[in-house]
């Protein structure tokens, strides 16, 4: 399959990213990133882009594609408000509708989180229940809600994750609250060549679907 990734350069994303480097099923993989990787592999196709709004200039990178993994992602204690919704929400649906038009049939995964809610009183939570909501309805999305993870070292986490990040690894025998990063990776891809669409996975079945 020919895999496009978004947020590679990410803890989340570069774990993605290396499962995908490992696994068979994957012939060609699309990163698009501001600026180039620090890591070459001979799967791998950069397309450094700045406009996460428009992909008129980078449109070759969408098509024949059969999975998106939408890894893209900030902390909401990062940005402002209006900000986080941009990137979360707006550059999310940018993406799913270029997708669409060059890859109709490809699937599309956006990384949500744990304790994503409509009726959540934090920002974070309600505005990722809407960009699910919203990519559900328009490419029949495939929506994750991992809890803690344990992905690639990145100097753009936030600093309390970085320092926290040993005591975190202590959840690893929690199916619900533990996951680490290649095998959430892992899960997306058996996702995609299962045919799994429209649906949200939480952290214990993420666990699951990378086991077997």
């Amino acid at each position: 399959m020919n895999v496009l990734i978004f947020g590679a350069s990410g803890s989340a994303g570069g774990s993605i990213l290396r499962a995908c480097f490992s696994s068979p099923a994957v012939k060609e993989i699309r990163a698009i990133t501001r600026r180039p990787l620090r890591f070459t592999h001979k799967k791998l196709r950069v397309f450094i882009h700045n406009d996460y709004l428009n992909y008129a200039s980078i449109e070759e990178a969408f098509v024949d594609v059969n999975a998106c993994l939408f890894c893209l992602g900030i902390s909401a204690t990062q940005v402002s408000g209006e900000e986080y919704r941009k990137i979360t929400h707006d550059f999310a649906l940018a993406a799913a509708s270029t997708l669409q038009i060059h890859s109709p049939t490809a699937v599309f995964h956006f990384i949500s989180g744990k304790g994503t809610s409509m009726n959540s009183r934090f920002l974070w939570a309600h505005v990722k229940a809407e960009t699910e909501r919203d990519l559900m309805s328009l490419v029949n999305a495939v929506c994750w809600r991992p809890a803690f993870i344990d992905g690639e070292s990145s100097s753009s986490s936030p600093r309390l994750y970085r320092v926290l990040r040993p005591l975190f690894r202590l959840l690893k025998p929690f199916r619900s609250l533990y996951v680490n990063g290649q095998d959430l990776g892992r899960a997306m891809l058996k996702a995609t060549l299962e045919n799994i669409r429209g649906r949200v996975i939480e952290n214990a079945e993420i666990r699951d679907l990378a086991d077997h």
